[in-house]
């Protein structure tokens, strides 16, 4: 009796699809950073407004060794690109995928990004225009005529993406809550239970993410607790909407 072997074709041919959506993806994102290294001077004149207008006037930002202006404008671009070039790689990702998914599922995809977006926007905006210009003038008004700063470029520009980047991702809680609560993998009355815990992990993480000082510290760990409370929030209400529609269903019957 000779049992059947799987056809190894479907797979191939999913291989090589995902090949090429990658391929797609990553000369995009090359070809953006080539085009957008042209504008990472603007960008970095532009990012530097919080800490250029907590120095005092005529303070230039200055760099330590030779090569540091070109990987500060490097690295500007290498950001850039992956937001820039962000629509194409959705969409190579979403060609891949999409084929293999019901409609709800789409649906549901797609809001989830979109909505994952928003809220990245939202705590890098966060950030930007509230928390750096806190932070940056409480630091540097601690100067006199004898101890002036002249922050590095390097380390500035380090500093500022560390920032976006923690703002950004503790923005995705309620998707996160959203998600865990949808798989049933946690419930209402179980994140309601965790709070306690939340709120030392939220500290914690923000300590990891966030300079030495405490300032920055309770400004990325609050938002974190009020985006957990929304995030339970939001998922109840969402629980609310599922049901609904299985009640009614059920009296049909």
């Amino acid at each position: 009796m000779s049992t059947a072997t799987p056809d190894p074709t479907p797979l191939i041919s999913h291989l090589k699809e995902l090949k090429k959506r990658l391929t797609i993806a990553v000369i995009t994102y090359i070809l953006g950073v080539l085009v957008l290294m042209n504008f990472s001077e603007v960008v970095f004149e532009f990012i530097s407004t919080p800490i250029r207008d907590a120095l005092p006037p005529g303070t230039p930002l200055i760099f330590l060794n030779a090569p540091d202006v070109f990987f500060t404008y490097l690295k500007i671009a290498l950001v850039l690109s992956l937001f820039a070039t962000s629509p194409i790689t959705f969409y190579q990702l979403w060609a891949f995928v999409a084929p293999g998914l019901y409609k709800n599922e789409r649906r549901a995809f797609i809001g989830y990004f979109l909505s994952s977006l928003i809220l990245m926007i939202s705590g890098a905006a966060f950030a930007f225009f509230i928390v750096f210009p806190l932070i940056f003038e409480f630091f540097l008004g601690f100067s006199t005529d004898l101890i002036q700063a002249m922050p590095a470029i390097k380390e500035y520009l380090t500093l500022v993406l560390k920032l976006l980047f923690a703002f950004g991702m503790s923005f995705q809680i309620p998707i996160i809550i959203m998600l865990l609560v949808r798989m049933d993998l946690v419930g209402i009355q179980g994140l309601k239970e965790k709070r306690r815990y939340v709120i030392v992990w939220a500290f914690i993480f923000a300590a990891i993410l966030t300079p030495p000082d405490i300032i920055s510290q309770t400004l990325l760990a609050l938002p974190m607790l009020l985006l957990y409370e929304v995030g339970i929030i939001t998922a109840r209400m969402a629980l609310k909407k599922k049901s609904k529609p299985e009640e009614s269903s059920e009296e049909n019957v």
